[in-house]
């Protein structure tokens, strides 16, 4: 019965949390939220008996990417409003429907799934629960793993390449260049 209560609770909690991140205009909030709501995803872990994805989870996401995105954060002004323009909607409306397509797809996946997956049952007999990931990790899905390895290391230099060349110019001198233009504008508009 307490799994029942458990999992209703991390459910409203970790939407609540998300809807704070999306809503929010505050970074910090938005971040503190977002933390949190990784907190409550490893409580239902915790509940499915897979402590170690529940421990992964807090320290991996929680702490490293929630440095991460602490330490990007940094680097822009958000006290600076952004203004987005698109000026071609047929991109986003592509990527629109290519996303809900994909989501339904992960969705029905597992209904259309031919293979009985037995999570429950040990690969190994004896073996506990990181030594069986670790067993799937390394024998099943090792390419994945590694291309997505390579994948975060490439987006890690793409992110440091963009942040560097950001840094080239000062704030300062953003926020003339920033007015000059704003004074050129309203000259024209007069």
């Amino acid at each position: 019965m307490y799994e029942i209560v458990a999992f209703y609770l991390f459910s409203a909690l970790t939407v609540g949390m998300f809807l704070i991140v999306v809503l929010s205009k505050n970074a910090l909030y938005a971040m503190s939220a977002l933390a949190a709501g990784m907190i409550f995803i490893a409580g239902f872990f915790f509940l499915l008996d897979a402590d170690f994805l529940g421990v992964v989870q807090i320290i991996v996401y929680t702490g490293a990417v929630m440095a991460l995105y602490a330490f990007g954060m940094m680097f822009f002004d958000t006290t600076k409003d952004v203004k987005e323009d698109i000026r071609n909607k047929k991109i986003i409306y592509t990527l629109a429907i290519l996303s809900a397509v994909l989501i339904v797809v992960i969705i029905s996946a597992p209904i259309f799934a031919t293979e009985n997956l037995q999570l429950a049952a040990p690969l190994i007999e004896g073996a506990n629960n990181p030594q069986n990931i670790g067993i799937v990790l390394f024998t099943k899905y090792l390419v994945p793993f590694e291309l997505a390895a390579v994948m975060l290391l490439v987006a890690m230099i793409a992110g440091i390449i963009l942040v560097s060349k950001k840094m080239d110019v000062s704030l300062t001198l953003d926020a003339k260049i920033d007015k000059e233009e704003f004074d050129n504008d309203n000259k024209d508009i007069k």
